[in-house]
């Protein structure tokens, strides 16, 4: 039938609890539910590995799992590549104002969609189908995050938007971007949320804080840039008398439902606070290294604060920005087992800060709503809960995802693309991107 699928020899790789649990069998999904897993002999596989189904998608022993987060994106700077650029980059706030303030200041509706199409062609792509996206166009406020939702609906993604709000530009534009935050949490669906965007401390007055306070209620979360260059908690103190966390805390802007960005330059005291205000952090670490900004030092992480990670909109390959961290971590002096801990815990906190947006995100458990990737890695060695983040490491981290399957249906199958026209997509993508190019000229 059409809305049913079944996956054939694969190793499945379940959530229960804090494990990861992999095993040989089959996914058989209908109405886009898990409605089946069946087990199933690997050595049997092995002696007739074409045997399937009729209308079975065979993964050979290839690995299925839970779909991958994006915890930071910035759609809005997919078309930044080769772009004209003027002016010093010899700071973090001289790439600001040279190159993202004028980009987001340039940007119409139209460049939004096509920002857009190339973030989820991207994510399909890397198998991302749940994205938080942290939105600046700075030109055009109103209806921007309906348009980028638009798009990823399109492409049956899923997705937890926010507009960033500042004043860099004037305090209307700061009440402006609030309340497309609001008026895009106010058209919350099954498949979009909204979060409250702020852009750092260092662009936000306390008038602005405090308003988005008012908007805040405690029944969603903001997302919000924090300490990612020193620059942040410098201009903060001058600006406000405050370090970025300190407002943050001083206007009750912190919940479990809230995303701090990069955290690169957090003190000591700072951690406290985000303990107490119960928030994640999300890093973004080739973009930090990017910007020369410096990275976060893991050690000095309170265990208790939720980890995530994001791209900084540079791309959508959360599986790089994993390894990326985890030797990073290991390059500051973590011990293997400690890294491998980190990279634990954040698998695990990501599930349980995604289900704060989405309750119905997976395990690959029966029942489970149908959304998971199928990497194209076959296992060279026995695989088990035991061994499973070596393979996730060493193995997976390494390979492109080969099939995406969201709510039971394939977006992707054998890399490629099942329902969009990618070739026509990527030509109206470089007429905005021309315009664009030309605009900052």
């Amino acid at each position: 039938m059409k809305n049913n699928i079944t996956i054939e020899n694969a190793w499945i790789c379940s959530v229960i609890d804090s494990e990861v649990l992999p095993f040989f069998g089959d996914l058989l999904v209908s109405e886009g539910v898990i409605t089946k897993i069946r087990p199933k002999s690997f050595a049997s596989f092995q002696k007739n590995p074409t045997k399937v189904g009729k209308d079975s998608y065979n993964a050979f022993g290839r690995v299925v799992t839970i779909p991958q987060i994006n915890f930071h994106d910035h759609i809005y700077s997919r078309l930044a590549k080769g772009l004209p650029l003027k002016g010093k980059f010899d700071s973090f706030q001289n790439v600001l104002k040279n190159l993202w303030w004028k980009i987001d200041r340039a940007l119409d509706l139209e460049m939004v969609k096509a920002c857009a199409q190339v973030a989820a062609i991207d994510s399909i792509q890397n198998g991302v189908t749940y994205i938080f996206d942290h939105h600046s166009s700075q030109s055009k406020i109103e209806n921007s995050l309906q348009t980028i939702k638009d798009i990823l609906g399109e492409h049956k993604l899923r997705g937890v938007l926010c507009f960033e709000t500042t004043d860099r530009n004037s305090s209307a534009d700061a009440i402006a971007g609030l309340a497309e935050n609001v008026l895009f949490k106010n058209s919350d669906s099954k498949d979009f949320r909204a979060m409250l965007g702020l852009h750092a401390s260092f662009t936000l007055s306390d008038e602005t804080l405090l308003e988005a306070r008012k908007a805040l209620k405690n029944d969603w979360g903001i997302h919000i840039h924090v300490a990612e260059d020193e620059s942040d908690n410098k201009l903060s103190m001058e600006y406000a008398g405050a370090l970025p966390v300190s407002r943050l805390k001083k206007y009750k802007l912190m919940n479990d439902r809230s995303i701090l960005v990069h955290g690169v330059h957090l003190q000591q005291k700072d951690y406290l606070k985000i303990l107490e205000g119960e928030s994640a952090l999300a890093f973004c670490l080739d973009s930090n290294m990017n910007n020369s900004v410096g990275l976060p030092q893991f050690a000095k992480i309170p265990d208790p604060i939720p980890l995530l990670v994001g791209t900084d909109g540079m791309h959508a390959n959360i599986a790089d920005s994993l390894k990326q961290l985890f030797l990073v971590a290991r390059e500051q002096g973590l011990t293997t087992d400690k890294a491998l801990a980190l990279i634990k815990k954040i698998y695990f906190d990501q599930i349980t800060f995604v289900k704060k947006y989405f309750n119905d995100f997976p395990s690959l458990l029966e029942k489970d709503r149908a959304d998971f990737v199928i990497w194209d890695y076959v296992p060279p060695t026995p695989i088990s809960k035991e061994n499973f983040w070596g393979h996730f490491i060493y193995g997976m981290l390494e390979s492109r995802i080969i099939s995406v399957v969201q709510k039971g249906k394939f977006l992707m199958r054998d890399f490629q693309f099942t329902d969009a026209n990618i070739d026509k997509i990527r030509n109206e993508i470089y007429v905005q991107g021309e315009r664009l190019y030309n605009a900052l000229k």
